[in-house]
């Protein structure tokens, strides 16, 4: 148990029986009354997003998440195969959990798995990730001052889009929380 006073981004509630990621929380004092938390609440399992206003003071049930670093080894096509780098056992994630986290998954890559009573909730990646545009059409000369972009795909076979000036074979930086380009990796 907690004290809404207590919440922080990223606990995990349990609520009527069903987790809730805390993404937002804000402590509000009006000018009458008791004092109350304004929170956005995200379902662990659905990914439903819900506002939710709670007294201030209250408790709530503090789920038990367990994170473990795991390296992703591959996808069987049903699956997604995790090894946890501690005892090395392997856990098998149902495309569902995995979400988007699938768009920038390679091979031996490091992640977060959050386990809840033996049950995979969600894969954490880290804020930003190094891929390879797999292909790209080519820039053309007078398209290099205006500044636009142009559809890539990764080698990860997700889509995004670039600025012009990039070309096919090249590492960018891609943020794993929207999908966007965040720059080109010079080695």
């Amino acid at each position: 148990m907690a004290s809404t006073n207590d919440l922080k981004n990223g606990m995990v509630l349990d609520l009527d029986g069903q987790l809730w990621s805390v993404v937002w929380f804000q402590h509000h004092k009006p000018g009458k009354g008791g004092a109350i938390v304004r929170t956005k609440l995200k379902n662990v399992l659905s990914g439903k997003v819900v506002d939710k206003t709670f007294n201030a003071d209250v408790k709530v049930d503090v789920a038990t998440v367990d994170k473990r670093d795991m390296t992703y080894l591959y996808n069987d096509g049903s699956a997604y195969v995790f090894m946890d780098k501690s005892t090395y056992e392997q856990l098998l994630l149902q495309p569902e959990v995995v979400g988007d986290a699938s768009h920038f998954l390679l091979e031996n890559q490091d992640a977060i798995v959050a386990v809840h009573d033996e049950l995979p909730l969600y894969v954490e990646l880290p804020a930003s990730v190094e891929l390879t545009v797999e292909y790209t059409e080519p820039g053309l000369q007078g398209d290099r001052s205006s500044g636009g972009t142009k559809p890539a795909k990764l080698e990860t076979g997700y889509d995004i889009q670039v600025p012009l000036f990039l070309t096919t074979g090249e590492k960018v930086k891609v943020d794993t929380r929207t999908g966007d380009y965040l720059g080109r990796v010079t080695s």
